[in-house]
């Protein structure tokens, strides 16, 4: 939303709209909430977790949402550790684009060539790339709900 306010046209304003115009400037400068370790390590347990079903299914209609939802993950991971506002649906490609066009053109080619293909290992290639810094795929001993590792 305030990515819409900022590059709208504005019509007609009566001083408000320059104001909320200001704000979402202001919004889209600063960058959303830093994420918090426990955060971080939720995300991680998440993707390895979709990661482990693309990994281990056979089932091609099963993979198609698998990786939807790791597309989403991925993007979400590597915008919000570094500090960007992540997109959705076409705005996925845009905000990684401003972020890191070489990351971008990787993320967008390991996708395009699953969804052609069915090939699996680039997707699973740069998940593993966006988990290493953080210490890699993350789900024995990590406990969701609770926060801790046991």
């Amino acid at each position: 939303m305030p990515r819409m306010v900022s590059e709208g046209i504005i019509l007609f304003d009566s001083g408000v709209v320059s104001l909320i115009k200001d704000e979402a400037n202001e919004l889209l400068k600063n960058g959303p909430e830093v994420w918090s370790i426990k955060t971080i390590e939720m995300k991680r347990y998440m993707m390895t977790d979709a990661l482990d079903d693309l990994i281990g299914s056979t089932n091609s209609a099963e993979e198609l949402f698998i990786v939807n939802t790791l597309a989403d993950a991925i993007h979400e991971f590597v915008l919000r550790t570094n500090g960007q506002w992540i997109g959705a649906s076409k705005w996925i490609v845009r905000a990684l684009n401003q972020f890191d066009e070489k990351f971008a053109r990787k993320f967008v080619q390991a996708f395009d060539a699953f969804y052609k293909t069915g090939y699996k290992d680039a997707i699973i290639d740069l998940a593993d790339e966006v988990l290493n810094p953080y210490g890699g795929r993350l789900f024995e001993g990590y406990s969701l709900g609770k926060g801790v590792r046991i």
